[in-house]
C-alpha cells in the first residue's frame, strides 16, 4: 500500500476508518486530496483484479458541524431524493449525485476511538472543479448546475431538515448580534469604524427583507445548499457541462435567494474578497447575467414568480450579511474568521461594503437582467 503523508491524523486511525465501509477490492493507495479547509479529505483507491476504483474518505469537522449523525441525515435524505430524480430523467445517478458509502454495519458515518467522526463518498471521475471563475462559461454552468438541484429538490419538504447550523441565514438575528456585539465593544474599536457601524445601520430594512417575505408566507422554504461557490460543482472534463453539485455539508432548509445571492457575491465581484484597493471592486453585470441566465435555466420554472423578482434583493442580502459578519468579527477581535493580516476583516468588511454600493448604484440593470430571463 503506498502512503501520501497527512499531516496530524495517524496512518493506522485512517486505515481502520477506510476498513469500515463497503468497498470493493483491496486498498492500493490513499492521500490527501483538494484544498478543502474544513473537512480532513483523502482520496482512496482501491484496485479489484486489474480494475481500479477511487473513493473519498472524510473527517468530518465536528467542532463545526457538532451532531454528525443530523448533518448525515440531511446529507442521506437529499442525496436519495436526487438520485431518484435522476433516474427518472435518465441520467447516471454515479456521476450527477453524491453518492454516499455505507459502514459494513449500514451506517452512513463510522466514529472512531478518539471521537472523530468518518465518511465515504464515491469518487467521481473524469470531472473536474475550479476555484476561481476563469472562463465566464464556468459560471454559467455552475448556475445550471445549482439551478437543477434547486429545480430537482423542488418536491421536497425542506422542513423534514436539521439546521446543522442553526439560523446560518437568519439576517435579522444576525444583525441583532451585531447591535450587541457594538454596543458591547469588547475590544474597545467601535470609535475606528463608526461609518462603517452606520452603514449597515442604515441597511437594516435591506437585511430583514427576505426574511419577512418568508415568515409572510411569500416565498417558500425550500432546500439550499448554502456554500453555492463555483468550486462545490463538478464540470465533466469532456462536455464542460455542469455535472454534480457537492460539498453538501450545510444543505438544510432556506431561500433559493441565498444560494443564488453568495453565488453573485463571491463569483460576480471583480476583486478578491479583501482586496484593499476597493476601485478593484464591483459587480460584473456580465457574470451577472450570465449566472441569472444559467440558474432559471437550471431551475427550469420552478421558482415563483416572487423568488425570479427578488433574485437581485439575494445578491444584496448576501454581501450585507457577509460584511456584517466580518465587521462583527473585527469589533470582538477577530475571533471567528482566520485573519492573515491585522484588519484583515475589517479590509474583508470594506470589499463587501463595496460591493453593495456598486450593486446599489447598478440596481435598475441587475433588475432588467432578470427580466430580460424570467
Amino acid at each position: 500500500m503506498v502512503v501520501v503523508m497527512t499531516r496530524e491524523i495517524k496512518s493506522e486511525l485512517i486505515e481502520k476508518a477506510i476498513a469500515q465501509f463497503q468497498t470493493e477490492g483491496n486498498v492500493k493507495s490513499y492521500g490527501r486530496y483538494g484544498n478543502g479547509h474544513i473537512n480532513d479529505t483523502f482520496a482512496v483507491v482501491f484496485k479489484e483484479d486489474v480494475k481500479e476504483k477511487r473513493y473519498i474518505l472524510q473527517r468530518i469537522n465536528h467542532s463545526i458541524f457538532k451532531d454528525p449523525e443530523k448533518l448525515m441525515f440531511n446529507i442521506t435524505q437529499v442525496t436519495s431524493f436526487l438520485k431518484e430524480e435522476v433516474k427518472k430523467l435518465g441520467g447516471d445517478e454515479f456521476r450527477e449525485v453524491v453518492t454516499v458509502i455505507s459502514t459494513r454495519n449500514g451506517n452512513s458515518f463510522y466514529s472512531d476511538s478518539e471521537g472523530s467522526f468518518w465518511r465515504m463518498y464515491l469518487f467521481i471521475e473524469d470531472a473536474s472543479c475550479f476555484e476561481q471563475v476563469d472562463k465566464p462559461e464556468d459560471f454559467y454552468q455552475s448556475a445550471v448546475a445549482f439551478g437543477r438541484f434547486q429545480k430537482l429538490l423542488s418536491a421536497f419538504d425542506a422542513s423534514g431538515l436539521y439546521e446543522v447550523i442553526p439560523d446560518f441565514h437568519n439576517t435579522p438575528l444576525r444583525y441583532e448580534r451585531f447591535l450587541q456585539v457594538v454596543k458591547e465593544d469588547k475590544c474597545n474599536r467601535a470609535k475606528e469604524v463608526k461609518d462603517e457601524i452606520e452603514f449597515f445601520i442604515k441597511r437594516k430594512e435591506d437585511m430583514e427583507c427576505c426574511k419577512n417575505y418568508l415568515d409572510e408566507g411569500k416565498l417558500p422554504l425550500r432546500v439550499t445548499h448554502n456554500d453555492t461557490k463555483l468550486n462545490n460543482v463538478m464540470i465533466d472534463n469532456k462536455t464542460g457541462k455542469g455535472l454534480c453539485v457537492i460539498d453538501l455539508d450545510t444543505v438544510m432548509p432556506g431561500l433559493s435567494l441565498f444560494d443564488f445571492g453568495d453565488s453573485i457575491r463571491f463569483g460576480a465581484n471583480t476583486a478578491a474578497e479583501d482586496e484593499k484597493d476597493l476601485s478593484k471592486v464591483s459587480l460584473d453585470l456580465d457574470l451577472f447575467e450570465q449566472y441569472v441566465k444559467g440558474y432559471l435555466t437550471g431551475c427550469e420554472g420552478s421558482l415563483t414568480d416572487t423568488e425570479i423578482s427578488m433574485l437581485p434583493h439575494g445578491a444584496k442580502t448576501m454581501t450585507l450579511e457577509c460584511g456584517m459578519r466580518f465587521l462583527t468579527d473585527y469589533l470582538e477581535g477577530d475571533v471567528y474568521f482566520r485573519i492573515h493580516r491585522e484588519e484583515h476583516n475589517l479590509d474583508r468588511c470594506h470589499t463587501q461594503m463595496a460591493l453593495v454600493l456598486d450593486m446599489e448604484q447598478k440596481w435598475n440593470e441587475m433588475n432588467e437582467i432578470v427580466a430580460k430571463y424570467r
